[in-house]
């Protein structure tokens, strides 16, 4: 369902420089809403080692759900069953009824490491992620409307080795929404990014969330995150599924307030009760 589009690039030509940028254009280019995902008695094994032990999910059309749990617990390989980069021993995922493999629907995954070509400017980039329509006319247009959507329309003709680390990631976000996806599999992209940045690049997910309706899995570590991102809390241990929490806040939900600590503290309690460790988010103090 996920075409590694980054190693396509790089077997291909060079992608062209970008020498003049046209106007962006009044087009929204909005995708036509999200897909509802279907999970039923998924099981993944290495060899002898089981990961996934009968996962049964399902995620509404349209829905932000986010996945947390400790290292190694399978939530990564879930997300990269559901990308379609693994397929599972046994089960099933479905998209709006359809078996993975078969659906029409159009996924794409943001990795850990922002992944850019170095050979390609930032445009160039994103529209790596047009995937067989990356050359047609219009192509560049649609790359620098996705910039625009991530606030980068300004550096679509710089280099990748010219940016910031939270910069980067925000091309990587805008390559990950150049097709309009309708599923969009997110793989801890915010880790290894600063307190701060990491904070205003959650706010930007969501934005671009709310206003191209796809279907999101986010899967992290950051039990904060998690709680101000999504619409349930999915938290898996040994391969299953433990908990299951809805998150009934409005958005955008602010860090520190009683409704999103007493949310935290269920799933922390939940983690800590054999002795386990799980990422906090820390809450940058008043700005005076």
């Amino acid at each position: 369902m996920v075409d590694d589009l980054i190693v396509r690039a790089m077997l291909e030509e060079l992608l062209r420089p970008v020498e003049a940028l046209e106007s962006i254009g009044s087009e929204p280019d909005l995708p036509p809403g999200g897909v509802a995902i279907a999970i039923g008695g998924l099981t993944k094994s290495f060899g002898s080692n089981t990961v996934l032990h009968g996962i049964d999910l399902h995620v509404p059309a349209g829905q932000f759900l986010t996945v947390i749990g400790k290292s190694g617990c399978g939530k990564s390989t879930l997300l990269r069953i559901l990308a379609g980069l693994d397929r599972p021993s046994s089960g099933e995922v479905l998209f709006d009824g359809v078996p993975a493999g078969r659906s029409e629907h159009v996924g794409r995954l943001m990795f850990q490491e922002p992944r850019l070509l170095p050979w390609a400017r930032v445009a160039g980039n994103v529209e790596v992620g047009l995937g067989a329509r990356r050359g047609t006319p219009g192509a560049e247009r649609r790359a620098l409307a996705k910039l625009a959507a991530v606030g980068l329309e300004s550096r679509a003709a710089d280099w990748p080795s010219v940016l910031s680390g939270g910069q980067k990631q925000r091309v990587a976000l805008a390559r990950a929404l150049a097709s309009s996806p309708h599923f969009l599999a997110l793989d801890e992209p915010l880790g290894a990014l600063d307190a701060l940045t990491r904070i205003e690049m959650q706010g930007l997910v969501e934005q671009v969330w709310r206003e191209q309706g796809f279907t999101a899995v986010l899967v992290t570590h950051d039990v904060t995150e998690a709680i101000v991102l999504g619409d349930r809390v999915v938290l898996i241990e040994d391969g299953m599924v433990r908990l299951e929490l809805d998150v009934d806040l409005p958005r955008p939900r602010r860090r520190g307030t009683p409704e999103v600590a007493a949310l935290e503290e269920k799933v922390l309690r939940h983690l800590f009760s054999d002795g386990g460790t799980l990422q906090r988010s820390a809450v940058p103090g008043p700005t005076k």
